[in-house]
């Protein structure tokens, strides 16, 4: 046991001291060292680490080798996580100078491409200069020029080959395909990541404990561009994580499963055997709702199969993978009884009795994952913390959470990540708006962020409306308000997804026994003939638990309730110009299957599907039509 432990430090204390000195750009001579003062040091330095790796294990069932390499990983990107915060807080006071340093340093680095030639990247000096010889740009803008690059073109916008053609979720509008580079991810993982770590630490201490995370994320499907690079969505995988693998509860061989729905029972199969889980994590609160749907489903056959050591016969699992994964699976009769008295004292509440050490929930629930935060905290993660830790998209990183413990998610813009402009709520529809830079936005004030990122985006409207709810030294912190092209607009009137949510929320308050479960909206001119009726107006659909039928007078409430949030709405329903909205109640399980159309049509992952508050297409509004039962 001794040998295998010195056998396994020394190398990776060395190469942990070598991480760290290269990231301070120092490179040591070794000196002649006595191989006995090297043996003692390890032992005496093994002693120490495997007492503090004691202190922070929580039950067994782990190997040393499992244990250690989680601890040295904890330690590692805890150091980086402190060492990046304190850049951070050094850029927050002297915002407008890393701003001008981050833009000149992607314009230097792409100036010899086409299009930095173009733009003549090698001659601007300022933002001043930048802003006056760039046009604001929208997706159309690149559209051509990234199809030249996925057809193997080199050197047209970036200066290196991108790493991925990667997706956009398509929420507010068709997909895009935009560029993916190692920049990006440097910087997500070094300015994100573990920024987020390092705030999480401090905000909940208990999670440096040495215990598995149960992480909920899936295979995506890549095709290949016509010079082969790969296309699909920009989010963490199981490929990307496959040195982190070992901390999850869920075993390398289940990530080959290609189904969704297997890979889901195989999550929450080992899951359930591991009475030790530390934190539940996914990229959406969203995920972790359907992950609890499916438990409330399944428990039964999960429970079987925990208490007879095999997997479900009911899953389609390639021979290898299937014995890969019952090798590891042994009877637990104990574990099965344990579950199924939890699963038959009810769902309310139930994470917490199932993994009793459960420290956190790690996803994002702002935006249109609101509504799954709130379920998840109301239901079945009682009790249990939730962070945010992100404020992210396809375009990479925007803004990381610094205060987990707060309700309101408000992130704060990470000045080295983007060089960020800002369009005012009022000129949005302006030709040549001006933009704002960080040190002009105001506090109260909502803007369209406007980014030049790593991966040759510049002065690019992502589309995304923000909120400053204040300042962290000179830098602006903001809360995510709508997409633009998530806003209800029949007439002009302009109404947001937060918006909306709010009116919804205030009326299902007022409908005994009502919870909601999920929403959409669609104007009605894209459903034309199919609901009759000429006044322009809202179609509803709304999937409730614990109503079966709703009265017109507690429909209509929902029409007030907008009223009362949104003067120009209530102005254009007096006047008749907008008819009065149609609330169409829906069939359990209607939004889980109105997910699967969307993901095949659009080729999104599981990882980083966001449900469409509005529809933007007949076939999805007619689908929810076809499973109105009120």
């Amino acid at each position: 046991m001794g040998f295998s432990w010195f056998r396994v430090t020394v190398p990776l204390c060395f190469a942990v001291l070598s991480i760290v000195l290269a990231i301070n750009g120092q490179i040591p001579a070794m000196p002649p060292v006595l191989p006995t003062t090297i043996g003692v040091c390890s032992l005496a330095g093994m002693a120490l680490v495997w007492r503090d790796i004691s202190s922070k294990m929580k039950g067994g069932n782990r190997t040393f080798g499992s244990l250690f390499s989680q601890y040295l990983a904890v330690k590692v990107v805890g150091w980086l996580g402190r060492r990046q915060r304190g850049k951070l807080e050094s850029d927050t006071l002297k915002v407008k100078q890393v701003q001008e340093e981050t833009l000149l340093k992607r314009l230097r680095k792409n100036a010899d491409t086409s299009y930095g030639k173009q733009y003549d990247f090698s001659s601007i000096k300022d933002i001043d200069a930048f802003r006056a010889c760039h046009p604001i740009t929208t997706y159309g803008h690149y559209r051509e020029l990234i199809g030249r690059i996925a057809a193997g073109e080199e050197k047209v916008i970036i200066a290196e080959k991108p790493l991925i053609l990667a997706m956009t979720s398509g929420t507010s509008g068709a997909s895009a395909m935009l560029l993916s580079t190692k920049d990006t991810n440097t910087e997500f993982f070094l300015q994100g990541v573990t920024v987020c770590l390092d705030a999480m630490r401090q905000a909940f201490p208990e999670t440096e404990s040495l215990q598995r995370t149960t992480k909920l994320f899936y295979t995506p499907t890549f095709r290949q561009s016509e010079a082969g690079i790969p296309i699909g969505p920009n989010s963490s995988t199981p490929a990307s994580s496959r040195h982190m693998l070992n901390l999850y509860t869920t075993p390398a061989a289940a990530f080959e499963v290609p189904s969704e729905k297997d890979t889901l029972y195989l999550h929450l199969l080992f899951a359930l055997k591991d009475p030790r889980v530390g934190t539940l994590e996914s990229n959406f609160a969203s995920t972790v709702f359907y992950a609890f749907a499916a438990l409330q489903d399944r428990w039964q056959e999960l429970v079987e199969d925990i208490e007879q050591g095999k997997i479900s016969s009911a899953l389609c699992l390639d021979p290898k993978v299937r014995a890969n994964l019952e090798a590891v699976m042994k009877p637990d009769l104990e574990r099965a009884a344990q579950l199924r008295t939890h699963f038959q004292e009810g769902f309310r509440g139930i994470a917490k009795r199932l993994w009793p050490h459960l420290h956190l929930v790690l996803a994002v629930d702002s935006g249109s994952n609101q509504i799954y935060g709130e379920m998840l905290r109301e239901n079945y993660c009682q009790g249990v913390p939730f962070y945010s830790p992100f404020y992210a998209a396809t375009e990479g990183l925007i803004g990381v959470n610094l205060w987990p413990q707060e309700p309101n998610r408000r992130y704060l813009l990470c000045p080295r990540s983007m060089f960020c402009e800002f369009l005012p709520e009022s000129s949005l529809e302006e030709e040549t708006p001006r933009t704002l830079l960080m040190e002009e936005v105001k506090e109260g004030d909502s803007y369209e962020l406007v980014i030049t990122n790593a991966s040759g985006l510049f002065r690019y409207r992502i589309g995304d409306i923000v909120k400053v709810v204040g300042f962290h030294n000179q830098c602006p912190i903001v809360e995510f308000q709508y997409r633009r092209g998530q806003m209800l607009n029949v007439r002009g009137e302009k109404v947001s997804e937060a918006l909306f949510l709010g009116a919804l929320k205030k009326a299902v308050s007022q409908w005994p026994g009502a919870q909601l479960v999920d929403y959409s909206c669609a104007e009605s001119g894209i459903l034309g003939d199919s609901i009759g009726g000429s006044d322009p107006h809202y179609q509803v659909f709304i999937e409730l638990k614990g109503v079966r039928n709703l009265t017109e007078e507690q429909r209509y409430k929902l029409d007030i309730s907008l009223q009362q949030d949104s003067a120009v709405y209530k102005s254009f329903r007096i006047k008749g110009s907008i008819g009065p909205m149609r609330v169409q109640l829906v069939a359990d399980g209607s939004f889980k299957e109105l997910r699967r159309q969307m993901m095949a049509y659009t080729s999104t992952s599981p990882n980083t599907f966001k449900m469409h508050r509005v529809l933007r297409r007949k076939e999805y509004a007619d689908f929810l039509l076809g499973k109105t039962v009120s």
